[in-house]
């Protein structure tokens, strides 16, 4: 598999992510945030963690971007298209935690 171009992957990475960075601010500081995802060591998710960088990410120009952004956008893509198409394991889409974890990494699936 190779790897897409910093330009593809830049483009993608705008797609996916469908939270302006106040709103994925004002999401990672919620109870729901905390709430969901996996964590190495029983501190913050790797998500939450994911969700502080790509505020980060979205509040840089495309030229400030370097090979550890690049790298940890393709890390947010990849995320966010293995598990959009996993859903909710309940019918309640909107208080889901399938939704709070996509959020935590920047893609509200309510959002259009």
């Amino acid at each position: 598999m190779t790897k897409s171009s910093p330009d593809d992957t830049i483009a993608e990475f705008k797609k996916v992510v469908n939270m302006t960075p106040d709103e994925l601010q004002e999401f990672l500081e919620s109870d729901d945030s905390n709430r969901v995802g996996w964590s190495k060591d029983g501190g913050e998710s790797v998500g939450h963690q994911s969700g502080r960088r790509i505020v980060e990410l979205l509040q840089k120009s495309e030229d400030e971007c370097d090979e550890d952004d690049i790298s940890h956008m393709r890390k947010v893509v990849g995320y966010v298209h293995r598990h959009g198409v996993q859903g909710p394991s309940k019918n309640d889409v909107e208080h889901s935690k399938w939704r709070y974890s996509l959020m935590n990494w920047g893609n509200d699936p309510l959002k259009e």
